[in-house]
């Protein structure tokens, strides 16, 4: 169920090919690596792997590594929040039971995509280019761009060819219809990482929540189903307070253990 993630405690000594191989060998999603920080705000520092690049920012692996410090020992500087350090600079994280969020960074880069790029996407999809009703770049580090689609529905029934997808990092949303537990299901393609598909993705809904609810196209709180397509039963929970977005979802410790390195 949901976005397995390996996380590894005390790596201040580890070389980056130390990490890099490490996350290939788990073959996950992302594994990510614990730190002391460098700048005196922050609760610790994290580096995020795939197994193929290191990314800048990743959100499930962010919730992930707060659950995971947290249950090391850590102690937060501020009572009710933890700071995390990483490529995209700090990140906000808060904890309710457990249930933890973090509030979306700024996007990096927005607009609309061009033709040729939606072109490729729809090719890559399988669906006409009029069935993408909307599109945005989303990049708020991994360098998301995103399109909407008619239905859920739609959403699951892509079997996409990755090869022709292999240069994009691109969610894909759909909304249910009215009265569904949730509101969309996502999916995100990210052949160029060494994921095909990614169970639920923090830093995609994040940004897909930044374009559609600040521009009135989603509510301020709704649910994204991801994952469905891969057999996982993955739910996003966005929620907007104030100016902050906030992206959450349930995070437990199934293994714990010791590791390694030559």
């Amino acid at each position: 169920m949901g976005n397995p993630l390996a996380v590894v405690h005390n790596a201040d000594d580890l070389s980056w090919a130390q990490m890099a191989s490490f996350a290939r060998w788990t073959n996950l999603s992302e594994t990510t690596f614990l730190m002391r920080p460098a700048s005196a705000e922050a609760d610790y520092r994290v580096r995020i792997f795939t197994p193929g690049h290191e990314l800048p920012f990743a959100g499930h692996p962010t919730l992930g590594s707060a659950c995971a410090w947290l249950a090391g020992g850590g102690t937060p500087v501020r009572k009710g929040e933890l700071i995390q350090e990483c490529g995209i600079g700090l990140v906000r994280v808060r904890q309710k039971g457990s249930r933890f969020a973090f509030s979306a960074p700024p996007l990096r880069r927005s607009g609309l995509l061009d033709e040729q790029t939606l072109l490729v996407i729809a090719t890559g999809l399988g669906v006409p280019r009029t069935d993408i009703l909307m599109h945005q770049w989303v990049d708020n580090g991994p360098g998301w761009c995103a399109v909407m689609l008619r239905s859920a529905d739609q959403v699951l029934a892509l079997q996409p060819e990755m090869a022709l997808l292999r240069d994009l990092k691109l969610g894909v949303i759909g909304p249910y219809p009215p009265g569904a537990e949730a509101s969309y299901e996502v999916r995100a393609f990210v052949p160029g990482l060494g994921v095909t598909e990614d169970p639920v993705t923090g830093s995609l809904n994040a940004g897909l929540a930044s374009w559609l609810i600040n521009t009135g196209r989603a509510p301020a709180r709704y649910i994204v189903s991801q994952g469905t397509a891969l057999k996982r039963r993955g739910r996003v929970y966005v929620e907007r307070r104030g100016d902050e977005i906030w992206v959450g979802g349930d995070t437990v410790i199934r293994v714990d253990g010791s590791v390694e390195f030559p």
